[in-house]
């Protein structure tokens, strides 16, 4: 006969595992990209190096995917705004630009 499994050993009134609200990383939103790049790489810092209570990693873990939200958010702008200024001039010549470096009358 099969076993059924047994009820969990937990208290019963112990409190559930904390969730964090959909808003709590809402401050992540206003960061600049080297803010938010700063801050991922010490959450990441602070998880390789343990020691945390698996809620507070969690926590981090929560943080941290936010903060590569922002940094992606912020790259893919600057790629959408590359992408733009390249379809508007293919080419520096189209713009009417002249190379910057050093030309043959600076090699006299």
């Amino acid at each position: 006969m099969p076993r059924t499994p047994e009820p969990s050993s937990a208290a019963p009134d112990s409190p559930p595992p904390a969730v964090n609200p959909p808003d709590a990383h809402a401050d992540v939103a206003a960061l600049t990209y080297e803010q938010a790049r700063d801050e991922l790489v010490a959450v990441v810092a602070r998880l390789e190096a343990g020691g945390e209570s698996l809620e507070e990693s969690l926590t981090l873990w929560e943080r941290g995917e936010a903060l590569a939200a922002r940094c992606q958010q912020w790259l893919d702008g600057a790629r959408d705004r590359l992408a733009a200024v390249r379809t508007e001039h293919p080419t520096g010549a189209a713009a009417g630009a002249t190379p910057t470096g050093p030309t043959e009358e600076d090699d006299r």
